[in-house]
């Protein structure tokens, strides 16, 4: 049998794009015929996926042939398709990244906004059509839910954890050292600088952390993005603030950098609102770096025990929080062995068959 998935893009380094990509794989592995349909493929990721619109101009495939996975994370003309085939016979599965709630937009971006809102009315209106509703996480489970999905599981993001112990980039590693050899502790966030991942409270606590615990600290904001209204304001309150060269933020930078950020960094501080996994708190928990996070959204779901969780994110709160951790280093230690054993539980020798077991489930239901 067939097993196809079908999203809006696919493009590198991207984490839905990966987890696509890894879930073909176990796909294949278990014997089933596999391909990715996208509307828009960027770059090299042109020989891994095809064009949506030869799929759209071949038509629904006779029932019983194969299932759909429908990878939901924004608008799409996709959806209305994806519903019709289903109607026909075929199969649809969702797999749910969450959608970014419109709210979080509509200040900085309004048609942007807009396109969220669509894309949560698309969601909703395939819930009949489905017949099984995969999560990320139990967060997104939840919506799926209270949106009418009948059917629904969690199946974690797949991350290939490996990946990362590749060697970071030694430029990038020996200047990090000399700023380190400084003094300073190093905070790091990574994550598109987006008004829902909310940098500018990063920004907030970490003055306060400078202004009363640690003058030498620094703080690099690793990630692009795509509301240039909210980069403004972030950048004119590190300017307001004062705090001159000791916030880095870095865009576009290729994944041995980021690997060597990682290696540098004390903490990872993510006050993030709204997340519908969070990649990159796994990616610290698996490099050995303490977490301190704003318990929102799924980020609870991703970091279980094995970080520090915050029910406030008061710039008081997160600065004594952080040193706490800085400061204590059995703490720390503590932190860092719990959160590679949480990362382990999310490793593909998990994660990738137990989200196969939850496709076939579905397929002989």
């Amino acid at each position: 049998m067939r097993v196809d998935q079908y999203l809006p893009s696919i493009v590198p380094h991207d984490a839905i794009s990966n987890h696509t990509l890894q879930l073909r794989k176990a796909l294949r592995a278990a014997g089933y015929q596999s391909d990715i349909y996208a509307e828009a493929i960027g770059g090299p990721l042109r020989r891994e996926a095809r064009p949506w619109a030869e799929a759209k101009a071949a038509g629904a495939r006779p029932a019983g042939e194969r299932a759909v996975i429908y990878h939901a994370s924004t608008d799409s003309d996709m959806a209305g398709w994806l519903a019709s085939i289903a109607a026909g016979g075929e199969v649809l599965l969702a797999d749910y990244h969450n959608i970014t709630p419109a709210s979080f937009f509509a200040r900085w971006l309004p048609d942007v906004a807009r396109h969220m809102e669509v894309a949560r009315e698309q969601l909703a209106e395939l819930a009949p059509a489905v017949r099984l509703g995969m999560a990320d996480s139990r967060y997104n489970e939840e919506e799926l839910i209270e949106l009418g999905y009948r059917r629904t599981a969690t199946c974690p993001l797949l991350v290939d954890l490996s990946e990362y112990h590749q060697a970071p980039d030694h430029r990038a590693l020996a200047r990090l050292r000399r700023a380190r050899d400084r003094g300073g502790a190093r905070w790091l966030f990574v994550g598109r600088l987006s008004p829902n991942k909310c940098q500018h409270d990063v920004i907030a606590a970490f003055a306060v952390y400078r202004r009363l615990f640690d003058p030498k600290a620094h703080l690099t904001l690793v990630g692009g993005g795509t509301a240039p209204r909210y980069i403004t304001a972030v950048r004119q309150m590190m300017a307001d603030l004062e705090l001159g060269d000791s916030v880095e933020l870095l865009d576009g930078v290729g994944f041995p950098v980021l690997l060597a950020q990682f290696a540098a960094a004390d903490v990872f501080v993510c006050l993030s609102e709204h997340e519908g996994f969070c990649v990159p708190v796994l990616e610290a928990m698996e490099l050995g770096v303490p977490v301190v996070a704003y318990a929102a959204a799924a980020v609870p779901d991703t970091v279980g025990d094995a970080g520090v969780l915050l029910a406030d994110k008061d710039p008081l709160t997160v600065a004594v929080e952080v040193d706490g951790v800085l400061g204590d280093e059995s703490r720390r230690l503590a932190l860092i062995a719990a959160g590679r054993a949480r990362a382990a539980s999310f490793s593909l020798e998990r994660t990738a068959p137990a989200q196969v077991a939850a496709v076939a489930s579905a397929l002989a239901a």
